[in-house]
């Protein structure tokens, strides 16, 4: 009896243990800003979370699954709410998963078609997560939307997802009759490193003669660039959920398989030559940043000297898949009009300010919208009942504002 009760206690323990550790060490090294309006639901998101992430780290050290994997199938456990307003198909476009939302009630005109690829980190997010955010944005703009699946790492690394999204994307634009989508009003969407595949898209799509012109792109705080971890956001934000800096580089390591001993070089800026940051300094000078986001605290840092094998390690950095706004004026020039969300609380930050200004530059429309009590990850607590931010709400008006717009 006594061993008995030894072996069904362990768990019992561990799972107790591994609880007040997550707990404890949010507590203390989680920064919960004074701006945002509810920090209590944030500290339990966050919570959860890192609880998620703490026994994902486990069983990925027992060998029993990835992190990401089990990540990704706690997201998923809760059933999907079907909406009455809404017509959802599951379809594949060859062997990519898609899911398409269409608004019940018939219309005489054809639809704006939304492109919509989910944020995660290349590493979670699923049709789950984002049914509630697809389900509102397809009824309250009264459009077309198609939510991409793409293949997720560790098990499918760069480039696998982002090709899986241009793959689906092709074939959507190539049936916009199908589904009554208006040829004139396709709109790519995404949010975190969904917004990063949404302006890689841009860019990937202008020059195809045979499919339809892209009208618009959507991003909410969106991944535009990886390269460099010094900005005032980064600086700033670096320990504020839904996602730190920590998570953010972790993300990325499983992503683009870079080494975690490469963390301490990359984001001192030691993983690039002078040459690079000098070719790049016009985009990502924190000068081009407006005075006002660097009133939190902002320490301008000179980069830590080269480190040459992080730099044969991280080129792909540079892929312009992976920082789309790094190409060159005469590219983005040509970028669609573009409506951009970004959080204050938010370590991506000033990637969306600083695309702001360089599309602006180039005489590209962009609508731009601020949330001063943001954060990273805002949007996807629509849907969560009590944990639900008003922040989320706001976020999805303006996405429906804008294609409501064009």
């Amino acid at each position: 009896m006594a061993v008995l009760l030894a072996l069904l206690g362990a768990p019992c323990l561990l799972f107790l243990g591994v609880g007040l550790w997550v707990i404890c060490s949010c507590f203390f090294t989680a920064d919960i800003p004074v701006g945002i309006g509810h920090p209590v639901k944030l500290r339990v998101l966050h919570c959860a979370l890192q609880l998620f992430v703490a026994w994902g780290m486990i069983l990925e050290k027992l060998r029993i699954c990835s992190m990401p994997q089990f990540v990704h199938f706690v997201h998923d456990l809760p059933p999907f709410i079907k909406d009455p307003d809404v017509v959802v198909t599951d379809l594949l476009f060859g062997t990519i998963p898609v899911k398409l939302y269409q608004p019940r009630r018939t219309s005489r005109s054809l639809r704006p078609g939304i492109l919509l690829f989910h944020g995660g980190g290349a590493i979670v997010g699923s049709f789950k997560i984002y049914h509630t955010i697809c389900c509102r944005l397809c009824k309250e703009s009264d459009s077309v939307v198609l939510i991409v699946g793409y293949r997720l790492a560790p098990q499918h690394r760069f480039p696998v997802p982002i090709r899986d999204c241009f793959a689906a994307a092709t074939h959507f634009l190539k049936s916009l009759d199908m589904y009554g989508v208006d040829p004139a009003r396709v709109v790519v969407c995404g949010d975190s490193a969904g917004g990063g595949v949404a302006a890689a898209a841009c860019q990937k799509f202008m020059d195809r003669s045979d499919l339809p012109k892209i009208r618009a792109q959507l991003l909410i705080y969106p991944t535009l660039q990886v390269l460099d971890y010094q900005l005032p956001s980064f600086q700033q934000n670096k320990n504020v959920p839904l996602i730190t800096l920590d998570f953010a580089f972790l993300c990325m390591s499983y992503y683009l398989d870079v080494s975690p001993q490469w963390k301490n070089a990359i984001l001192k800026g030691a993983h690039m030559p002078a040459h690079v940051w000098e070719r790049y300094r016009k985009w990502l000078d924190p000068e081009n940043i407006p005075e006002r986001f660097k009133k939190r605290g902002y320490r301008p840092v000179a980069r830590a000297p080269l480190n040459e094998a992080a730099y044969l390690e991280s080129d792909l950095l540079l892929d312009l898949l992976n920082s789309p706004m790094l190409a060159e004026d005469e590219v983005v020039s040509r970028f669609p009009e573009a409506c951009i969300v970004s959080c204050e609380y938010d370590i991506l930050r000033d990637n969306s300010l600083l695309y702001k200004k360089r599309l602006e530059d180039l005489g590209v429309p962009v609508t731009w919208h601020h949330m001063e009590d943001g954060f990273h990850g805002a949007l996807n607590t629509l849907g969560m009942g009590c944990l639900q931010v008003p922040c989320a709400t706001r976020i999805l008006r303006v996405m429906v504002q804008f294609i409501k717009g064009l």
